[in-house]
């Protein structure tokens, strides 16, 4: 049965494209909660700014690559994080066209209360041991390192 609305899902239950779909439902709820609405930031502006706190000088064409996305894309996404005052952009000494990317002071400290506040949150709301989110977090990742290189994009 179905987590919510009781529908049979034995021919999904199989399928880790609908599990993570019904698992996101849960972890989506719990980042709302503890980040998104007290914080004003959504699940990709965090992850972005995470990414950039754990890799400063970054390139926004690597973090396009890392997640995906078009360059356009992450412009637009770490333009609202520079407007939000988290993240700054300075011009690359290698490349004075580039620009290299760094969180503010405000950036590194709201990264480290909502990465704090998204795992206590996790451990207290998901059904499962710290064991077994280590091994859940490890083979989610192994899944996504599966990722396909997409041609023409940076």
């Amino acid at each position: 049965m179905t987590p919510a609305g009781r529908l049979d899902e034995a021919g999904l239950q199989r399928v880790l494209g609908y599990q993570l779909a019904q698992a996101t439902i849960v972890t989506d709820a719990v980042f709302f909660d503890v980040v998104g609405k007290p914080f004003n930031l959504r699940p990709v502006e965090y992850t972005v700014l995470t990414l950039i706190a754990e890799n400063p000088g970054g390139s926004l064409v690597r973090l396009a690559r890392a997640l995906s996305v078009t360059p356009p894309n992450i412009s637009t996404m770490v333009d609202r994080l520079e407007a939000k005052g988290l993240v700054a952009r300075e011009a690359s000494e290698e490349d004075r066209r580039a620009h290299v990317l760094h969180v503010t002071a405000k950036g590194a400290e709201l990264v480290r209360k909502a990465t704090q506040k998204i795992v206590q949150a996790e451990s207290a709301t998901l059904p499962l041991t710290p064991g077994e989110q280590a091994i859940l977090a490890e083979l989610l990742h192994k899944v996504a390192a599966a990722r396909p290189k997409v041609p023409g994009r940076a």
